[in-house]
């Protein structure tokens, strides 16, 4: 198997997994969201903490402590992310897995607008159409709710800006997840301690099947994470951007297929809106991949050219 092929592969298993969170973390009931993301959290610091330890790979602490600028953005990446997973947890377990979806369709269009106003980036003309039609679609998902459709915009915008904030910093997969969750950690060591010393903690109290999915959502949480960067390291940005809509199709299909959440006419309208705009983004995205790949081969081209191609004088 070829190292693209299994970049792919790589990444649609990654996927996958995570467009079926909705079931694994439905599981998790009855604890309370906040419960399940400290022990997410803690879990995650574990098993990758045994990893790093399988590969004697601990160099960058001390890097990581040596880097004030790096120390900064990793805090913010962890904030970003607690935020996040909470937000999903919420979401999933208060009967909006619907909503969630519609979080992760949009979060491309959020990291286009990230673009613009943080990295100062310009937009192609297809890309300023795309984003319009998801404002369109919000719109219309309000008058759906409502309200505003907070549970995806929240997913869409700590999402989007942990992306920016990671492609920034350039820091391994394992390593960046084992001090975000070592970050992560601390406040929520205090507030399991706090719930136990309180008689609310649902943790080895509900059933053996319980505590051990409790306790696997750190392996939940490290696995795809590094398959997705195994894809990365093999798959064409292009290509990872087509995968990344396997996760939240999955997500939706779980609401309305095993949760039977409602999809009445107006919502179907607000997501065909966001499902034009993705359509338009990918198409434009990969019109402007070949245009690049054609202009750089012509480069290379010309800088091949041997001098004898020249008339002589």
């Amino acid at each position: 198997m070829g190292e693209e092929r299994r970049g792919y592969l790589y990444g649609l298993t990654a996927y996958t997994l995570w467009g079926f969170f909705p079931i694994y973390f439905k599981r998790l009931q009855p604890s309370p969201p906040l419960e399940i993301l400290a022990h997410r959290v803690i879990w995650s610091v574990v098993f990758i903490s045994l990893l790093l330890a399988a590969a004697r790979n601990w160099r960058f602490l001390g890097r990581l402590a040596r880097d004030r600028r790096l120390l900064g953005g990793v805090t913010l990446a962890a904030v970003l992310i607690g935020v996040n997973w909470a937000t999903y947890i919420y979401g999933v377990n208060s009967e909006r897995v619907v909503e969630t979806a519609l979080g992760y369709f949009i979060t491309p269009l959020v990291v286009v607008l990230l673009g613009v106003t943080v990295l100062r980036e310009r937009l192609r003309v297809w890309q300023w159409v795309a984003v319009g039609i998801g404002a369109a679609a919000v719109a219309v998902l309000t008058i759906d709710y409502g309200r505003l459709p907070y549970i995806a915009l929240i997913l869409a915008a700590t999402f989007g800006s942990y992306s920016l904030v990671k492609k920034r910093l350039s820091v391994p997969a394992a390593e960046g997840l084992f001090v975000e969750s070592a970050v992560l950690a601390i406040p929520a060591l205090g507030y399991l301690g706090w719930l136990n010393a309180a008689g609310d903690a649902e943790f080895g109290h509900v059933s053996g099947w319980h505590t051990v999915l409790m306790v696997l959502s750190g392996v939940a949480t490290a696995v795809p994470l590094m398959l997705f960067a195994g894809a990365a390291n093999r798959v064409p940005l292009v290509g990872l951007g087509i995968l990344q809509y396997v996760a939240p199709i999955l997500q939706l299909a779980c609401g309305i297929l095993i949760f039977h959440e409602p999809m009445p006419a107006a919502r179907l309208a607000g997501f065909a809106l966001v499902w034009t705009a993705l359509v338009i983004f990918t198409v434009d995205g990969l019109r402007a991949a070949r245009t690049r790949k054609r202009t750089a081969a012509g480069a290379a081209a010309a800088t091949a050219e041997p001098a004898t191609a020249l008339p002589p004088h």
